[in-house]
């Protein structure tokens, strides 16, 4: 816990998060969006009052992409987590208030924002979304130019992207240190957790891209590739995802038994970890049509000269190789592709 007041702004915060998913019409949804970012600015104030944040920009980069996303990595304490995450939701509300995510991506990237103002601060979940005290709501500032709107886009996807990365690791382990310790209440709550930032994967990703494809191209994309940057940036660079990647191949050394073996003796773990797998399947599909909508069939600015694929078409495998692997652990697996894989590693 770090005190009452922060209890209390993320509780209130958490309840505005809550409730977004439940206003369909733009007005309601915008005035709901701007309410959500007043009350997240609030457990800023709140947190901020306790110690001020690290001035990120003056630790060092570990790479290129942590430079190019204004993202960096060092021990913090459990306020100055809070702080620095909290700052990450807070500026996401701020943008969704005028990027055209969908209904369904905004309930999802709000979910795992809500969880993640939970986790981060220690505060109780309520369950009370229509009973937010009502607040001053600033109105939105002026004069920045539509380009100077979509590039901060850009970035600031990308940061909700990677706070929900690092706190789906987090959860993913400590379900997976529960499971080894017979814990099995704990890891479930856990494994719920995980479940929701991941299923926030896709959609802070579809938030970063909600800008038109030919600006993309034209004024971003060169950025992420040389001569801009000394190498061209890729997933593969984001640590977040890979601490994430590696939480995920210890929780299924724990528990690698088949769906229906799992199911038998433990259908609540069977459950939850099938959400999870289904979650982490959905979001490779998901990067599929996504890059597919922002590059068409262009090469990726990673892939080298001589590869054979475009960006789609690697995505695609990945998305396949995960469905392979995931097909017995699920109640509805893929059995196409995993016979498919099995027989391509056999020829």
């Amino acid at each position: 816990m770090l005190g009452p007041r922060v209890d209390a702004e993320a509780q209130r915060t958490a309840r505005v998060l809550a409730g977004l998913a439940t206003h369909a019409r733009p007005v309601a949804r915008t005035v709901a969006l701007r309410q959500a970012a007043a009350a997240a600015g609030e457990l800023v104030a709140a947190l901020s009052a306790l110690a001020p944040a690290v001035a990120g920009e003056g630790l060092p980069a570990e790479s290129i992409s942590q430079s190019f996303f204004r993202v960096r990595e060092v021990e913090l304490s459990d306020q100055q987590a809070a702080l620095h995450g909290v700052q990450v939701v807070q500026r996401g509300l701020d943008d969704l208030c005028e990027a055209p995510l969908s209904g369904a991506d905004l309930a999802l990237e709000a979910a795992g924002m809500r969880q993640a103002v939970l986790d981060l601060t220690g505060a109780a979940p309520e369950t009370a979304p229509d009973s937010v005290t009502p607040m001053a709501i600033p109105e939105p500032a002026a004069g920045s130019s539509l380009e100077s709107v979509w590039t901060a886009r850009w970035l600031i996807g990308h940061q909700v992207h990677v706070l929900f990365n690092i706190c789906a690791a987090v959860a993913v382990a400590d379900a997976t240190r529960h499971l080894r310790h017979g814990e099995s209440d704990a890891a479930l709550t856990r494994l719920a957790g995980a479940t929701v930032y991941v299923r926030g994967f896709p959609a802070a990703m579809t938030h970063a891209s909600t800008v038109p494809a030919d600006y993309y191209m034209a004024a971003i994309r060169h950025t992420m590739a040389p001569p801009s940057v000394d190498v061209p940036l890729s997933g593969r660079q984001h640590r977040g995802y890979k601490l994430f990647r590696a939480a995920m191949k210890d929780l299924l050394s724990v528990v690698p038994d088949s769906y229906e073996h799992l199911v038998a003796r433990a259908p609540e773990l069977a459950e939850a970890r099938g959400a999870l797998l289904e979650a982490d399947i959905v979001d490779g599909e998901r990067h599929v049509t996504l890059a597919y909508s922002m590059v068409h069939l262009h090469r990726s600015i990673a892939q080298k000269p001589e590869g054979p694929d475009n960006a789609v078409a690697e995505l695609r495998q990945m998305r396949h190789r995960r469905a392979a692997q995931y097909a017995s652990l699920i109640r509805f697996g893929d059995h196409y592709i995993a016979d498919a894989v099995a027989g391509l590693r056999h020829s």
